[in-house]
């Protein structure tokens, strides 16, 4: 018997959350897309403005994307 009240009372929740989703949609956000003047970065200027441009650093990294493992 509490099954059948379990079931009920899980059938009325997703009725409901599905009624709540139906009648309510998601709210739209106000977002202003010119807050920002650009997203863009000039990595160029970057270099020429930077007081020491000989030392600047370099990331080391091991490029594995053409490298095949041994299929002997």
């Amino acid at each position: 018997m509490r099954a059948h009240y379990v079931i009920a009372v899980v059938a009325v929740l997703v009725i409901g959350l599905g009624a709540k989703q139906y009648f309510s949609p998601p709210i739209k956000a106000l977002a202003d897309i010119h807050a920002i003047p650009s997203t863009r970065m000039n990595v160029l200027q970057m270099h020429i403005d930077h007081a020491n441009k000989k030392d600047l650093p370099a990331q080391k990294m091991q490029d594995m994307s053409v490298v095949f493992p041994d299929s002997d």
